[in-house]
Protein backbone atom coordinates (compact mmCIF):
# COMPACT_ATOMS: atom_id res chain seq x y z
CA UNK A 1 0.00 0.00 0.00
CA UNK A 2 1.23 3.49 -0.80
CA UNK A 3 1.99 5.87 2.06
CA UNK A 4 0.40 9.25 1.30
CA UNK A 5 1.46 12.67 2.62
CA UNK A 6 -0.62 15.39 1.03
CA UNK A 7 0.01 15.23 -2.71
CA UNK A 8 3.17 13.18 -2.10
CA UNK A 9 3.10 9.41 -2.37
CA UNK A 10 5.61 6.84 -1.14
CA UNK A 11 5.31 3.41 -2.70
CA UNK A 12 7.43 0.25 -2.49
CA UNK A 13 9.64 -0.87 -5.35
CA UNK A 14 10.38 -4.51 -4.68
CA UNK A 15 11.61 -5.38 -1.20
CA UNK A 16 14.65 -3.08 -1.08
CA UNK A 17 13.57 0.26 -2.54
CA UNK A 18 10.80 2.82 -2.53
CA UNK A 19 9.67 5.64 -4.80
CA UNK A 20 8.86 9.11 -3.45
CA UNK A 21 6.55 10.87 -5.92
CA UNK A 22 6.24 14.62 -5.41
CA UNK A 23 4.01 15.45 -8.39
CA UNK A 24 3.04 14.48 -11.93
CA UNK A 25 4.51 15.76 -15.18
CA UNK A 26 7.74 17.66 -15.84
CA UNK A 27 8.29 20.91 -13.98
CA UNK A 28 11.54 22.67 -13.06
CA UNK A 29 10.19 23.91 -9.69
CA UNK A 30 9.18 20.38 -8.67
CA UNK A 31 12.53 19.06 -9.81
CA UNK A 32 14.38 21.54 -7.62
CA UNK A 33 12.44 20.11 -4.68
CA UNK A 34 13.51 16.65 -5.85
CA UNK A 35 17.15 17.75 -5.72
CA UNK A 36 16.64 19.24 -2.25
CA UNK A 37 15.16 15.93 -1.08
CA UNK A 38 18.07 13.94 -2.51
CA UNK A 39 20.56 16.25 -0.81
CA UNK A 40 18.75 15.86 2.52
CA UNK A 41 18.80 12.07 2.23
CA UNK A 42 22.47 11.97 1.25
CA UNK A 43 23.50 14.45 3.94
CA UNK A 44 21.60 12.63 6.71
CA UNK A 45 21.25 9.02 5.48
CA UNK A 46 18.99 6.75 7.50
CA UNK A 47 20.21 3.37 8.68
CA UNK A 48 20.45 1.01 5.71
CA UNK A 49 20.11 3.71 3.03
CA UNK A 50 22.17 2.83 -0.05
CA UNK A 51 21.37 5.29 -2.84
CA UNK A 52 18.91 8.00 -3.84
CA UNK A 53 18.25 8.32 -7.58
CA UNK A 54 16.37 11.43 -8.81
CA UNK A 55 13.99 11.41 -11.77
CA UNK A 56 11.67 14.08 -13.27
CA UNK A 57 9.26 14.26 -10.34
CA UNK A 58 10.30 11.40 -8.08
CA UNK A 59 13.19 9.90 -6.14
CA UNK A 60 13.92 6.18 -5.94
CA UNK A 61 15.59 5.29 -2.65
CA UNK A 62 17.44 1.97 -2.36
CA UNK A 63 18.06 0.49 1.08
CA UNK A 64 19.26 -2.63 2.89
CA UNK A 65 16.06 -4.23 4.28
CA UNK A 66 17.95 -6.40 6.77
CA UNK A 67 19.72 -3.41 8.31
CA UNK A 68 16.42 -1.53 8.53
CA UNK A 69 14.51 -4.38 10.13
CA UNK A 70 17.21 -4.72 12.82
CA UNK A 71 17.15 -1.01 13.61
CA UNK A 72 14.83 -0.35 16.53
CA UNK A 73 15.30 3.42 16.43
CA UNK A 74 12.97 3.87 13.45
CA UNK A 75 9.22 3.37 13.76
CA UNK A 76 7.62 0.69 11.62
CA UNK A 77 7.08 -3.04 11.51
CA UNK A 78 8.87 -3.86 8.26
CA UNK A 79 11.67 -2.37 6.17
CA UNK A 80 9.36 -0.39 3.88
CA UNK A 81 7.45 1.15 6.78
CA UNK A 82 10.70 2.12 8.51
CA UNK A 83 12.16 3.61 5.33
CA UNK A 84 8.89 5.50 4.75
CA UNK A 85 9.02 6.92 8.28
CA UNK A 86 12.51 8.28 7.54
CA UNK A 87 11.35 9.75 4.23
CA UNK A 88 8.48 11.55 5.97
CA UNK A 89 11.01 13.13 8.33
CA UNK A 90 12.92 14.46 5.32
CA UNK A 91 9.71 15.77 3.76
CA UNK A 92 8.95 17.78 6.90
CA UNK A 93 12.34 19.50 6.55
CA UNK A 94 12.04 20.09 2.80
CA UNK A 95 10.68 23.64 2.88
CA UNK A 96 13.33 24.70 5.41
CA UNK A 97 16.18 23.14 3.45
CA UNK A 98 18.28 25.65 1.47
CA UNK A 99 18.28 25.60 -2.32
CA UNK A 100 21.43 23.91 -3.58
CA UNK A 101 23.24 25.91 -6.25
CA UNK A 102 24.18 23.46 -8.96
CA UNK A 103 26.74 23.90 -11.70
CA UNK A 104 26.24 25.75 -14.98
CA UNK A 105 28.22 23.86 -17.61
CA UNK A 106 28.90 25.14 -21.12
CA UNK A 107 28.74 22.48 -23.83
CA UNK A 108 30.29 23.43 -27.20
CA UNK A 109 28.31 22.15 -30.20
CA UNK A 110 28.94 22.17 -33.93
CA UNK A 111 25.51 22.27 -35.57
CA UNK A 112 24.29 20.87 -38.87
CA UNK A 113 25.69 19.02 -41.90
CA UNK A 114 27.38 15.72 -41.01
CA UNK A 115 27.30 16.58 -37.31
CA UNK A 116 23.58 17.37 -37.28
CA UNK A 117 21.84 15.48 -40.08
CA UNK A 118 18.34 16.39 -38.86
CA UNK A 119 18.86 20.13 -38.54
CA UNK A 120 17.40 20.81 -41.99
CA UNK A 121 14.43 18.54 -41.27
CA UNK A 122 13.57 20.38 -38.05
CA UNK A 123 13.88 23.73 -39.85
CA UNK A 124 11.47 22.59 -42.57
CA UNK A 125 9.13 20.98 -40.02
CA UNK A 126 8.70 24.36 -38.31
CA UNK A 127 9.04 26.50 -41.42
CA UNK A 128 12.09 28.35 -40.08
CA UNK A 129 15.72 28.55 -41.17
CA UNK A 130 18.46 26.24 -39.84
CA UNK A 131 20.13 29.34 -38.40
CA UNK A 132 16.95 30.06 -36.43
CA UNK A 133 16.91 26.49 -35.09
CA UNK A 134 20.48 26.96 -33.82
CA UNK A 135 19.64 30.35 -32.33
CA UNK A 136 16.59 29.03 -30.47
CA UNK A 137 18.39 25.93 -29.24
CA UNK A 138 21.45 27.78 -27.93
CA UNK A 139 19.75 30.86 -26.47
CA UNK A 140 18.63 29.35 -23.14
CA UNK A 141 19.98 27.28 -20.27
CA UNK A 142 18.63 23.76 -19.74
CA UNK A 143 18.02 21.90 -16.52
CA UNK A 144 19.36 18.35 -16.29
CA UNK A 145 16.27 16.51 -15.10
CA UNK A 146 17.81 13.06 -14.97
CA UNK A 147 20.57 10.81 -16.22
CA UNK A 148 19.35 7.68 -17.95
CA UNK A 149 18.94 5.55 -21.08
CA UNK A 150 22.75 5.18 -21.25
CA UNK A 151 25.46 6.06 -18.69
CA UNK A 152 25.84 9.85 -18.62
CA UNK A 153 22.94 10.58 -21.02
CA UNK A 154 21.23 13.79 -19.77
CA UNK A 155 17.54 14.49 -20.30
CA UNK A 156 17.33 18.27 -20.62
CA UNK A 157 14.37 20.57 -20.74
CA UNK A 158 12.46 22.25 -21.82
CA UNK A 159 13.25 23.51 -25.32
CA UNK A 160 11.60 26.47 -27.01
CA UNK A 161 8.15 25.29 -28.14
CA UNK A 162 9.06 26.36 -31.68
CA UNK A 163 11.58 23.49 -31.79
CA UNK A 164 9.42 20.70 -30.35
CA UNK A 165 9.65 17.84 -32.84
CA UNK A 166 8.57 14.18 -32.63
CA UNK A 167 11.13 11.40 -32.55
CA UNK A 168 12.03 9.71 -35.80
CA UNK A 169 9.53 7.07 -36.94
CA UNK A 170 12.44 4.67 -37.57
CA UNK A 171 15.34 4.95 -35.12
CA UNK A 172 18.90 4.98 -36.43
CA UNK A 173 20.92 1.83 -35.64
CA UNK A 174 23.86 3.92 -34.38
CA UNK A 175 24.13 7.55 -33.26
CA UNK A 176 27.65 8.83 -32.46
CA UNK A 177 28.62 9.76 -28.92
CA UNK A 178 28.27 13.49 -28.37
CA UNK A 179 25.30 13.87 -30.69
CA UNK A 180 22.82 16.53 -29.56
CA UNK A 181 19.21 15.72 -30.31
CA UNK A 182 15.61 16.79 -29.89
CA UNK A 183 12.67 14.54 -29.00
CA UNK A 184 9.34 16.15 -28.27
CA UNK A 185 9.88 19.08 -25.91
CA UNK A 186 13.25 17.87 -24.65
CA UNK A 187 16.83 17.94 -25.82
CA UNK A 188 19.61 15.56 -24.85
CA UNK A 189 23.17 14.45 -25.57
CA UNK A 190 24.16 10.91 -26.52
CA UNK A 191 26.93 9.92 -24.12
CA UNK A 192 27.74 6.71 -26.01
CA UNK A 193 27.26 5.45 -29.54
CA UNK A 194 23.87 3.77 -29.36
CA UNK A 195 20.74 3.25 -31.45
CA UNK A 196 18.29 6.10 -31.09
CA UNK A 197 15.35 7.97 -32.53
CA UNK A 198 16.09 11.54 -31.48
CA UNK A 199 16.38 14.22 -34.17
CA UNK A 200 20.13 14.95 -34.27
CA UNK A 201 21.01 18.62 -34.82
CA UNK A 202 24.64 18.78 -33.75
CA UNK A 203 27.54 17.19 -31.94
CA UNK A 204 29.78 18.12 -29.02
CA UNK A 205 33.43 17.14 -28.66
CA UNK A 206 32.98 16.88 -24.89
CA UNK A 207 33.04 13.37 -23.37
CA UNK A 208 30.01 12.89 -21.13
CA UNK A 209 31.00 9.42 -19.97
CA UNK A 210 34.54 8.35 -19.09
CA UNK A 211 34.21 5.00 -17.26
CA UNK A 212 37.79 4.94 -15.93
CA UNK A 213 37.60 8.40 -14.35
CA UNK A 214 36.97 8.88 -10.62
CA UNK A 215 33.80 10.69 -11.65
CA UNK A 216 32.69 8.81 -14.78
CA UNK A 217 29.69 10.99 -15.70
CA UNK A 218 30.23 14.68 -16.46
CA UNK A 219 26.68 15.75 -15.56
CA UNK A 220 24.25 15.04 -12.76
CA UNK A 221 20.61 15.77 -12.07
CA UNK A 222 20.10 19.41 -11.11
CA UNK A 223 22.97 20.79 -13.20
CA UNK A 224 22.26 23.36 -15.90
CA UNK A 225 23.58 23.22 -19.46
CA UNK A 226 24.35 26.05 -21.85
CA UNK A 227 25.02 25.10 -25.48
CA UNK A 228 27.69 27.18 -27.23
CA UNK A 229 27.81 27.00 -31.06
CA UNK A 230 31.30 26.30 -32.46
CA UNK A 231 32.82 25.69 -35.91
CA UNK A 232 34.14 22.40 -37.30
CA UNK A 233 37.71 23.64 -36.82
CA UNK A 234 37.00 24.39 -33.17
CA UNK A 235 35.42 20.96 -32.77
CA UNK A 236 38.49 19.14 -34.06
CA UNK A 237 40.86 21.42 -32.16
CA UNK A 238 39.02 20.54 -28.94
CA UNK A 239 39.20 16.82 -29.79
CA UNK A 240 42.91 17.00 -30.51
CA UNK A 241 43.65 18.94 -27.33
CA UNK A 242 41.70 16.54 -25.11
CA UNK A 243 42.77 13.20 -26.56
Amino acid sequence: MDVQKGSVSIRPLGDSALVVQLADGIDSIIHKRIIKLVNLIEREPFCGMLEAVPCYNSVTVYYNPIALRKNGDIEGKNAFEKASASINCYLKKLDESPIVNKRLIEIPVVYGERFGPDLEYIAKYHNITPEKVIELHAKKDYLVYMIGFAPGFPYLGEIDERLATPRKAKPRPAIPAGSVGIAGEQTGIYSLETPGGWQVIGQTPVDLFTPKASRPTLLESGDEIRFVPITEDEYFAYKEKNQ
